[in-house]
């Protein structure tokens, strides 16, 4: 939730689409504190690491075709779900009724609304509330007129519910399902009646002024609205459908408008636990969990929108706006330019890792971390402090669940230049956006010129996205992932293309999109695996597409189909080093340890950890699809006593389910192999590996492993 005592960022914005290609036009979407006026320029991101003790931050100014400068406004997040819609008119002397069945999920003082009879702004109308679990009916805009119905509902209870209101004023009946209580409250309140005479829709959820307010945090089905007389005068099905609206089952021109993605395939309260599939049994599923920080789309208006200039080549840059109080850098990525020779390499950009980290607030923003953004002048704003832009997949909403859906549409805080995540004793405490920059850095002081693609446009192109590239490098984390993006770098890897897996905890969790809302990701924490929270039961199917969510592994491709080795354990955000394999010393594998001599520990230095196997790491396993012509030419060792054995990984405590490994225990593995089709592989299986190739200005024993090893894939024949 927003921090009422830290001050919003004087200027921040996002960018949509976030890849395009010369042509295409970027719509940048910036709020100015004070309506002032922004000063705006491109540049390309080449090092996104403050600390001192590294090669520094680097960028370079790009022409963009931009004016000196652009208008303006200060624009707000607008946070909460809700469902919004009209109903028919009526006349004045005819009775309302409005049924449906509600589960709250949060108790507090705060206002809750679960649903508002209401005119267009929501200037006129009554509410039925919820405040510290006792339900009142309110006048909006009036707080004064708050009658207290002195009728409780059970926090995580389904409770049928029947507000009636005539002539004699407003009545309710309370039939709690499960508990098999009943109650009913006599006509009160008659001076409220009054305020439904110029009503016409209905929002479930919140108060609707233009944006949700006084939002729900709790599950809502089967609502309908009837007269006085029992004809249903409108009434919805909130199973889920895939779509941002739901039909009037009445009268199917009438629509409710669903604001900011609230959860659907969620249980209802017919759910039993025979059926664990919303497509199969959607009565079972027939709610919506409504919460008051959902934020799918912030829908600011567009400050700046630019044309990507033919000619640019492809890669990593940043809009850079100053309104004279504050500046933001707002990431973007150039695609390739048809117009332009294609490059030998490719960098996959981990943007869906990007968005499921999103505004991470890790509760750690204070101290030595704190110290250090001032110290070296990083990136100052938190979602510890600030959660006016919505928090992400690895945080809770107010009623403690996980948080499910994330969205590109709001500006992301955790992806800027020089955001610092940890503050790390060795090294710069960087990981995803800015992390992955100590890749792209070390490309260009090497000279390999490479273009650039995100996880979104490989979903959305597939394998033929990939096709022409000699070389696939990924980033330093590229956890989250669709079938289709795995199917794609499979199908490239056999078809001979070579990737370069260089992280760690790779190829991970399953989400789910839709090409209706693209800006958007889910993902359901099924099963197991390490997780921060855990999908309820019954709920492991996603409602963006209809696909089983939890581990890849879990779902037909483990980690190792697709890059050889998968997540095997993590500790702290410490490293450590790599030593050779007695298979590494074979004469075909000479070329990889060239100018590195054979007894010199790999990595015991790095701005991440302080080593370049550290924080999350992977191993090679055969039974879960290690491709046969892969050896292990390098482990980890000295891992300290945080690092823990995956939970997928294990039967019981110390048992692993699977065959024994070569290499196996607290320990990555770095592969390397050529298939006899000329497609290849290698992966380092550890999230620090890049933050160690700018040590000793880029001439260390890693870098020298990773470019003998790109630059022999760049010589094998095709």
């Amino acid at each position: 939730m927003l921090n009422p005592q830290h001050p919003l960022p004087a200027i921040i914005g996002y960018v949509a689409p976030l890849s395009a290609k010369a042509g295409e036009v970027l719509e940048f979407k910036i709020s100015s504190g004070g309506n002032r006026d922004v000063a705006a320029s491109v540049v390309r991101l080449d090092c996104c690491d403050p600390n001192p003790a590294g090669p520094g931050a680097k960028s370079e100014s790009v022409e963009f075709g931009l004016k000196p400068r652009y208008r303006a406004i200060e624009q707000r997040a607008r946070l909460g779900s809700c469902a919004v819609g009209p109903i028919p008119r009526r006349s004045e002397t005819s009775g309302l009724v409005v049924r449906l069945i509600v589960q709250p999920k949060l108790s507090g003082a705060t206002t809750q609304t679960i649903f508002s009879l209401q005119n267009p702004d929501g200037s006129k109308g009554l509410a039925l509330v919820l405040v510290d679990g006792t339900l009142f009916l309110k006048r909006l805009r009036q707080p004064q007129m708050t009658i207290d119905l002195e009728l409780a509902l059970c926090l995580n209870e389904w409770t049928d519910l029947e507000v009636a209101f005539d002539d004699n004023g407003v009545s309710v009946r309370r039939s709690a399902i499960h508990l098999g209580e009943n109650s009913e409250v006599a006509a009160v309140a008659t001076e409220l009646v009054d305020a439904l005479r110029s009503v016409d829709h209905i929002c479930f959820a919140a108060i609707w002024i233009g944006h949700a307010e006084d939002c729900f945090n709790g599950s809502i089905e089967a609502p309908r609205v009837s007269d006085a007389n029992g004809n249903v005068l409108a009434s919805w099905t909130f199973a889920n459908t895939g779509r941002e609206w739901i039909e009037d089952d009445i009268d199917r021109s009438r629509r409710l408008t669903l604001i900011n993605m609230p959860m659907r395939a969620v249980r209802s309260s017919s759910w039993t636990g025979r059926n664990m599939d919303w497509k199969v049994a959607p009565q079972d599923y027939a709610a919506i969990t409504f919460h008051a920080d959902d934020l799918s789309d912030c829908k600011w208006e567009t400050t700046i929108a630019v044309e990507v200039p033919a000619g640019l080549p492809s890669g990593v840059y940043g809009l850079l706006v100053d309104n004279g109080i504050g500046t933001d850098t707002i990431p973007f990525y150039v695609l390739r330019d048809p117009g332009l020779p294609r490059q030998k390499i490719l960098f996959l950009a981990p943007t869906f890792t990007y968005m499921a980290y999103a505004n991470h607030a890790r509760g750690n923003f204070s101290g030595a971390l704190r110290s250090r953004v001032e110290e070296w002048n990083a990136y100052p704003h938190n979602p510890d402090n600030i959660g006016a832009f919505g928090h992400s997949t690895y945080n809770r909403h107010p009623d403690g669940s996980g948080i499910t859906l994330s969205s590109r549409l709001r500006p992301i805080m955790t992806m800027r230049p020089r955001y610092l995540t940890y503050f790390d004793e060795n090294g710069s405490g960087m990981r995803h956006f800015s992390a992955d920059s100590h890749l792209t850095d070390w490309l260009r002081v090497k000279g390999f010129s490479f273009d650039v693609l995100t996880d979104e446009d490989l979903d959305r192109d597939g394998t033929a996205a990939l096709s022409g590239y000699d070389v696939v490098l990924t980033g330093t984390h590229p956890e989250y992932h669709t079938r289709r993006t795995l199917e794609a770098l499979i199908s490239y890897r056999e078809g001979g293309g070579k990737l370069m897996y260089l992280g760690g905890n790779g190829f991970y969790w399953k989400i789910g999109r839709n090409p209706a809302e693209p800006h958007m990701i889910e993902i359901r924490r099924a099963e197991g695996g390490m997780r921060v929270w855990a999908s309820d039961p019954g709920e492991y199917y996603n409602q963006l597409d209809g696909e089983y969510g939890g581990l890849w592994r879990r779902n037909g491709i483990p980690p190792q189909k697709v890059a050889g080795v998968g997540f095997t354990a993590e500790g702290a955000f410490e490293g450590t080093y790599y030593v050779r394999t007695k298979g590494s010393f074979e004469a075909g594998l000479a070329f990889l340890f060239d100018g590195i001599p054979s007894d010199q520990k790999i990595g015991d230095f790095g701005l991440s950890g302080g080593g370049a196997a550290g924080f999350e790491i992977d191993q090679a396993a055969a039974d879960l699809g290690t491709p046969d012509f892969v050896r292990v030419v390098a482990v980890s060792e000295g891992h300290g006593p945080t690092f823990e054995t995956t939970f997928e990984e294990l039967l019981l405590p110390g048992v692993f389910d699977g065959g024994p490994r070569p290499y196996g225990g607290i320990r990555s593995n770095i592969v390397f192999g050529m298939a006899d089709n000329g497609g290849g592989l290698f992966s380092v299986g550890s999230i620090t590996f890049c933050g160690s190739l700018s040590h000793n200005s880029y001439e260390n024993n890693v870098s020298r492993l990773l470019e003998n090893c790109l630059r022999k894939f760049l010589e094998a024949p095709q």
